[in-house]
């Protein structure tokens, strides 16, 4: 028989001689060479001795935890994929685990040597990181809650921990949804300025005639209400970083100011004539087309340039069939903590469907999405329970192929979502499993009064 799997090491690390060696005759027969170990010290010492593509090891060992191992595996061999095994009531430390890194993780009992099988086979396909969450690679680089196994999400990382060290202005690129805020953060923590405030503020939110007063704060008597001195958050953000989300949305009067504040590190106070200086090192964001805008005149070009001194794209999430699975499992063993449930397992058809879809909402719509399963499913997440955006609309089921494009579906689903709702844009967002700015975006783009 001709097998691919031939030779590929892989290590399993167990103290349960009965369930070590039924793991290891599942993989013998797939073709993989197998060696095991029985604690801590015996996994560290095969290691020593080989490289090996995957670590299977069980939570609970005698002289440590599979975390130990795990963490021992990232340090001196980041390139080795690693999965936990876990018995009921440790999902916990299996999220835990996959924040670090982990591929995913199998509960004991095994249902059945398909489900080890197609572990150990997504194991192989991802490419696994030593920048995923809550973990640090070889050089310190650290990155709280975000999952990267993808590699257009590996170059993302790369790029972000390049920058983070120097005090260079950073704007990141990409659509809602899509993690730009902790990939912001991420740069932050990494940044010397750590020790100091990080401050998020979103440009779209803000009310026009706040915004200024909320960026850049107030004197005295400045306006109707004033009452005080207001510190704005350019100055709460002082020592620190500052985010500015949804650049794109800044009026163009509050641009010349910010634009200042980028080449002087001063400001004036609404209603002051004293300049403020600050130190703040500025990460923007935005999911518009910001060179476009400057040739509108929409955007000053100045201020573009000042900002995209180091751009960074964050692919949207149908463009990271790699990191897919490990967030799905994320969500839905998150989800399942917070409604007090046993994690439900997820089904390869449920796997199937996820991949198949084009997660308009990005990241965010996966999260709800898998939240919406945790409620529905009880041992096992089955394709019924996922509730998507182009299942709620039947003309996309109902149109033959290729009659409908994504966004003529999506327009129509919103549509549908907003008369369902009578308008209520809070009611239709939460109907359509999306945020509220994404679907004020969407309105926007396509036109919807």
């Amino acid at each position: 028989m001709d097998n691919v799997n031939a030779g590929i090491p892989i290590l399993v690390v167990d103290d349960d001689l009965g369930f070590r060696s039924l793991i290891e005759t599942i993989l013998r027969a797939e073709g993989y060479a197998v060696d095991t170990a029985h604690n801590v010290a015996s996994a560290r010492k095969a290691c020593a001795q080989k490289q090996y593509r995957v670590v299977v090891s069980d939570l609970k060992l005698p002289d440590g935890t599979g975390l130990d191992v795990q963490a021992w595996f990232l340090d001196r061999s980041p390139s080795t994929a690693f999965a936990l095994i876990t018995g009921f009531g440790s999902v916990s430390t299996a999220v835990e685990a996959m924040k670090r890194g982990a591929v995913d993780y199998l509960e004991k009992p095994l249902r059945s040597p398909d489900e080890l099988r197609r572990l150990i086979r997504r194991a192989l396909a991802l490419e696994p990181s030593p920048l995923n969450c809550q973990s640090s690679s070889s050089d310190g680089f650290a990155c709280e809650t975000l999952i990267a196994r993808d590699p257009k999400t590996l170059k993302t990382l790369s790029l972000a921990r390049k920058v983070a060290p120097t005090p260079a202005t950073v704007l990141l690129l990409g659509e809602s949804g899509t993690g730009k805020e902790v990939l912001a953060r991420c740069i932050h923590t990494n940044s010397k300025r750590a020790p100091g405030p990080f401050v998020a503020v979103n440009c779209a939110a803000l009310a026009p005639s706040l915004i200024e007063s909320e960026l850049f704060g107030h004197e005295k008597g400045s306006f109707t209400g004033a009452i005080d001195r207001h510190s704005g958050i350019f100055e709460r953000a002082n020592g620190g970083t500052i985010f500015l989300d949804e650049i794109g949305e800044l009026d163009m009067s509050l641009q010349a100011k910010l634009l200042r504040v980028l080449q002087e590190r001063t400001f004036e106070r609404v209603g002051g004539g004293k300049p403020v200086e600050v130190d703040v090192r500025v990460v923007a964001a935005t999911n518009r087309d910001l060179p476009s805008l400057a040739g509108s005149g929409k955007f000053r070009n100045d201020l573009y340039y000042r900002l995209s001194t180091f751009p960074i794209e964050i692919p949207p999430l149908r463009e990271r069939p790699g990191d897919l699975d490990a967030l799905a499992v994320l969500f839905l063993a998150n989800a399942a903590r917070r409604i007090e449930k046993p994690a439900a397992e997820l089904s390869p058809e449920a796997r199937t469907k996820l991949r198949a879809y084009s997660w308009p909402g990005n990241i965010r719509e996966l999260e709800n999405v898998m939240e919406r399963a945790a409620i529905l499913a009880d041992q096992r997440v089955e394709p019924e329970h996922l509730i998507l955006m182009e299942a709620r609309n039947p003309a996309s089921s109902a149109a033959p192929a290729g009659t409908l494009s994504m966004k003529s579906i999506e327009r129509h689903t919103i549509e549908e979502a907003l008369r369902k709702h009578a308008g209520n844009r809070t009611h239709a967002a939460r109907e359509l499993g999306i945020s509220l700015r994404t679907l004020q975006y969407r309105l926007k783009e396509y036109g919807i009064g």
